[in-house]
C-alpha cells in the first residue's frame, strides 16, 4: 500500500471517530436534559404523595362516583333534553365493588397513582428539555417556525388529559361497571384493573390529542401528505365512530356525538396542518427551481 493510501485510510478512520465521539457526545446531552425531566418528575410525584388523600379519593376515584362531575352533567342534560337523550343518560348509582387482592397492592397503587399524577404535570417539561436539545441542531428559519412549539404541545396534552378523564374515562366506567352478561355474574373488580383503565384512558387521550404535533412533524419530513389524509378521511370516520360508540352509555346519536365531535376536530386539523406545511415546500421548490 502507497503512503498516500495509508495517510487516506486514517484520515477515514479519523472522520469515523470523530462521527463516532459526536454521536456519543450527542447522547451524553441527551441524557443530561432526560435527566433534569425526570426530577422534576419525581419532584410533582412527591408533592402528590403530600396530597394522598386527595389525589386517591377525589381524582382517582372519582369516575365512579355518582356525584362525579360529568354525571352531574348528564343527569342535567337528561332533565333538560328528555326527548333526545334520553333518561338513562342520567347516572346516579354505580353498583359495583373494587377489592385489593394483593398485601401490597395499596402501598403500589398510592405510589403508582401519584407518579401518573407527577408524569402529568411533568410532561410540559419533558418537552422542554426535548427542545433544548433539538434546537441547536436547527437553522434560524427552522427555529422560528417551531417557536412555540412546547406552548402548543403542551396545551394539546392538556386538553386531552382534560377530554379523556371527565369524558371518556366516565363514559366507559359506567358502561363497564354496568354491562353483564348475565344477571348471575356480580361485577367486582381489582384495584390495579381499575386504576389501569383510568391511566389508560385518561393519558391515551392526551397522547391521542398530540395528532396535529406528529403530523406536522411528518409533514415536515415529507411522510404524510395532505392528499393522503383527505383519501382517508372515510376510514378515520368509522374508526372515530367505533371508538365514540364504544364508549359511551347510551345508542342514541346525540351523545356518541358528544365524543366524536372532539376527534373530527383534530383530524381535520391535522388535515390543515399537514396542507399549510405542503404549500410551503411547494412555494420553496418552486423558488429554488426559479433561481
Amino acid at each position: 500500500m502507497s503512503n498516500k493510501g495509508i495517510i487516506d485510510t486514517i484520515k477515514e478512520k479519523g472522520q469515523a471517530l470523530d462521527a463516532e465521539m459526536s454521536f456519543f457526545d450527542h447522547i451524553n446531552v441527551f441524557r443530561k436534559h432526560l435527566f433534569r425531566a425526570v426530577i422534576v418528575i419525581f419532584a410533582f410525584m412527591g408533592v402528590a404523595l403530600w396530597h394522598t388523600n386527595f389525589i386517591f379519593n377525589t381524582i382517582v376515584m372519582g369516575p365512579k362516583d355518582p356525584n362525579f362531575w360529568t354525571y352531574r352533567m348528564m343527569c342535567k342534560l337528561a332533565a333538560r333534553f328528555p326527548e333526545i337523550v334520553g333518561k338513562e343518560f342520567c347516572v346516579t348509582k354505580i353498583d359495583a365493588k373494587i377489592i385489593n387482592t394483593e398485601m401490597s397492592g395499596q402501598f403500589t397503587l398510592q405510589l403508582q397513582s401519584c407518579f401518573t399524577v407527577g408524569l402529568i404535570l411533568g410532561i410540559p417539561y419533558l418537552l422542554y428539555e426535548i427542545w433544548l436539545f433539538v434546537k441547536p441542531a436547527l437553522h434560524d428559519r427552522e427555529r422560528k417556525s417551531a417557536t412555540g412549539f412546547v406552548i402548543f404541545a403542551s396545551l394539546l396534552f392538556l386538553v386531552g388529559i382534560l377530554f379523556g378523564y371527565y369524558i371518556i374515562c366516565p363514559l366507559s366506567i359506567n358502561f363497564l361497571i354496568n354491562f353483564t352478561v348475565s344477571p348471575e355474574i356480580l361485577n367486582t373488580f381489582t384495584i390495579d384493573s381499575y386504576l389501569s383503565t383510568v391511566m389508560t384512558l385518561t393519558i391515551g387521550c392526551g397522547l391521542m390529542f398530540q395528532l396535529p404535533v406528529l403530523i406536522y412533524i411528518l409533514s415536515k419530513l415529507g411522510i404524510m401528505t395532505p392528499q393522503f389524509m383527505r383519501s382517508s378521511r372515510r376510514y378515520s370516520t368509522v374508526i372515530i365512530l367505533i371508538i365514540a360508540a364504544v364508549v359511551t352509555p347510551t345508542s342514541d346519536p346525540y351523545t356518541m356525538m358528544i365524543v366524536a365531535f372532539p376527534l373530527f376536530l383534530l383530524y381535520e386539523g391535522s388535515i390543515f396542518i399537514s396542507a399549510y406545511i405542503y404549500r410551503k415546500k411547494q412555494k420553496a421548490e418552486a423558488l429554488f427551481y426559479k433561481n
